[in-house]
């Protein structure tokens, strides 16, 4: 299982980046300082680390040079409020693999975590997600309704791949804003209900469920109604 490092000292953000790195198919640790994480990293079996630079103990840009003066070729993607040229190049001259300036959206974090991890050779994640006749190819960026492709938005792209990696489970309103639309939503917009509808336009009102009071769940609609018409055939074939 690919191991990532969270280097951050906003509990909040965090939280956050862990949360929908494991959702991923990841498995995190998340530290608050420099010297953790240098410990973590030369101990190894990190496969990426996200690193904020304003870091409470030592410097992030400290703990790229050390890391990379330790010959250690671990990505690592700096993800910071720093973003102003100047740190950026300074970032990149330290040996960091990618730079995602705050405040971000995961879907791109989570983009240039498998970028880096790529050209490693070291993705840890299953390249095609399915759910009775739906197909998302994550690395091509292809979403396919049995022999049929369509074609989703980033955002919806973001959506799907959230509802195939959590098959038959209630996410709430609050889970899909916070996975896919970043870690600063809006807890009061209706743009999971919005999206969703897009969903179901392109790819099956079927295959979406409306679970009321709490948010939505993907179905396979083949599988259960299969099973409708095997009970109603078994009921029917009773001899009394």
């Amino acid at each position: 299982m690919t191991h990532i490092l969270i280097v951050e000292d906003e509990e909040r953000i965090a939280a956050f980046v862990a949360k929908g790195l494991r959702a991923a198919g990841y498995t995190t640790t998340a530290v608050t300082s420099g010297r953790e994480a240098l410990a973590l990293v030369r101990k190894g079996g990190v496969h990426l680390v996200i690193l904020d630079l304003g870091l409470v103990d030592v410097d992030g840009f400290e703990v790229l040079r050390r890391i990379r003066d330790d010959q250690n070729p671990v990505p690592v993607v700096v993800l910071t409020a720093r973003t102003s040229v100047s740190d950026t190049v300074a970032g990149l001259e330290h040996g960091a693999d990618d730079y995602v300036p705050k405040p971000f959206r995961f879907e791109e974090l989570l983009a240039r975590v498998r970028l880096r991890l790529r050209a490693q050779g070291s993705t840890g994640e299953v390249a095609v997600l399915t759910h009775g006749p739906l197909q998302l190819d994550l690395h091509a960026r292809r979403m396919r309704v049995r022999d049929r492709e369509v074609d989703l938005s980033a955002r919806e792209f973001a959506l799907a791949e959230t509802f195939l990696r959590h098959p038959g489970h209630v996410l709430t309103r609050e889970q899909l804003l916070s996975l896919v639309w970043g870690y600063d939503f809006d807890p009061g917009s209706n743009v999971v209900d919005v999206y969703v509808r897009y969903l179901r336009r392109k790819l099956g009102a079927e295959h979406f469920e409306t679970v009321r009071g709490l948010g939505y769940r993907l179905v396979d609609a083949e599988a259960r109604d299969r099973g409708t018409a095997g009970a109603a055939g078994a009921a029917g074939a009773v001899r009394v």
